[in-house]
């Protein structure tokens, strides 16, 4: 890998102590005209990556095409 990356953990809940600690990527999401400014989970050894419907109907995505 010739430019890897750093990403900060983030605690998403701090009464799980270091369970709660994930790492986050600041995402911009583009579909045709439109941009949404998102925080992603950032999973190296995901096989599946998930758009969550609303985010995706904010972009202006029809799920049913």
């Amino acid at each position: 890998m010739s430019n890897p990356g750093r990403y900060s953990f983030v605690s998403s809940d701090s009464s799980l102590g270091e369970a709660s600690f994930k790492p986050f990527l600041p995402l911009t999401l583009n579909y045709r005209e439109k941009s949404q400014e998102v925080i992603g989970l950032l999973d190296t050894g995901a096989m599946v990556n998930v758009l969550p419907y609303q985010i995706g109907a904010e972009l202006g995505a029809v799920w049913e095409e």
